[in-house]
């Protein structure tokens, strides 16, 4: 185990007894847990907590995040099991992304019967819209002059890689970025996309080139795309309460 593993474990110990909670899950997120992280990239760390059965019975409403550290070494921060089962219920792609992170702080049995149930939630549809939105959102802030952050490219087309998982397989995409595109790399972008990878990880975050003609065509091609295929796709999303309901009295009993 590294020093940071060891550091952000005593810092999850240390929220339990701050905060009265207990955590059931905690996990790594963003670029360290899609595969890509910088060399001055922070850790990103997300965690699932219980609170005492009577914090949910009182009138008044207690916070369900947790925000423990934010600085340039450590993003600490977490969501109250209710929350995150009511966004499950939504089918939020951001649980489907932690509960399939390669780098585990905290796993509980109580967070493997959760995991179990996941698969009910699935929606293609919101999906697939969830990450269109992200790609461009990135095109709209970084992609506007002739030179770009490097990084950007990425977080343009992991969402994009997604869609297509989603649309091919039926199922949440891979956290770990290398399986989304591994095997199902175009011919045309595949150059151009190993180098970027390979600046990214041995260049800081903030690290500008310029613009790559091949990936600006496959990322507004793919966009439209799956654009058009959100115009005609029905939702066949059609799940209910019960096991969410299920789970969460077991987490307080």
């Amino acid at each position: 185990m590294s020093n940071i593993e060891e550091i952000i474990k005593e810092k999850l110990s240390e929220i339990e007894q701050k905060h009265n909670v207990k955590i059931i899950y905690a996990c790594e997120s963003g670029s360290r847990a899609w595969g890509f992280a910088s060399p001055d990239s922070d850790y990103d760390v997300r965690f699932v907590y219980v609170r005492d059965i009577r914090d949910y019975l009182r009138l008044d409403s207690v916070r369900d995040v947790i925000e423990y550290e934010l600085n340039d070494i450590y993003d600490i921060n977490g969501w109250d099991i209710k929350k995150l089962l009511t966004l499950l219920y939504k089918s939020n792609p951001v649980i489907f992304e932690w509960a399939d992170s390669p780098v585990v702080y905290r796993l509980t049995e109580q967070w493997q019967h959760l995991q179990s149930v996941m698969p009910e939630y699935f929606s293609e549809k919101r999906m697939l819209y969830h990450y269109l939105s992200i790609a461009k959102n990135q095109l709209r802030a970084y992609f506007k002059d002739d030179k770009v952050i490097l990084k950007k490219y990425l977080y343009a087309l992991r969402p994009i890689f997604a869609c297509r998982w989603i649309l091919e397989k039926k199922s949440p995409p891979p956290t770990l970025f290398s399986k989304l595109y591994t095997g199902s790399l175009p011919s045309e972008i595949e150059d151009d996309f190993m180098r970027l990878l390979e600046a990214k990880k041995h260049n800081l975050e903030k690290t500008e080139g310029e613009r790559i003609k091949t990936l600006d065509t496959f990322i507004q091609k793919n966009i439209a795309e799956i654009e058009a295929v959100l115009l005609t796709k029905n939702e066949e999303y059609s799940s209910n309460w019960d096991s969410l309901n299920k789970v969460f009295l077991e987490n307080l009993l």
